[in-house]
């Protein structure tokens, strides 16, 4: 798996000119699932996104995570994360898992996040056409592949 996590004062997604989901601060996180992921990149993610210590304390330093604050998140799924553009000009997205593997995938790991935090998470919809809007708040934006978490 692959997020793109961006700290945000505000995010939305938009599918067909409705708002499907929407958050003030918190998190939004682009995630890219591959054909090799499982229930340990859920885990060990989900836990890794919720406790990063990305938000500001009094003295302003990112000494806080998600949790401490009680913010929000919002979850859309990105497939495009795991392009290759080694060859050519059109990226090849061999490697970014198939519906059947991603849904399920992509679904518990919104129910790992949502365990974590004890709150709902939002969402896009996966496969939909999504507009996304996001106010990053620092600019804050970083990316972590849970095959390189060693």
């Amino acid at each position: 798996m692959i997020a793109v996590i961006q700290r945000v004062s505000e995010a939305s997604v938009t599918i067909e000119k409705q708002i499907k989901g929407k958050i003030d601060k918190g998190l939004l996180i682009l995630l890219g699932i591959e054909e090799a992921d499982g229930e340990e990149d859920i885990d060990w993610l989900s836990r890794k996104i919720t406790n990063l210590r990305i938000f500001n304390d009094k003295e302003g330093v990112m000494n806080k995570s998600l949790l401490d604050i009680k913010g929000n998140m919002l979850i859309i799924s990105q497939f495009t994360l795991h392009a290759s553009t080694k060859k050519g000009n059109r990226p090849s997205y061999i490697k970014a898992a198939k519906p059947d593997i991603a849904i399920p995938l992509y679904e518990k790991f919104i129910k790992a996040c949502e365990a974590l935090m004890s709150k709902k998470v939002e969402t896009g919809e996966f496969g939909a056409d999504m507009k996304v809007g996001l106010i990053n708040d620092g600019p804050v934006t970083i990316i972590i592949d849970t095959k390189d978490k060693k």
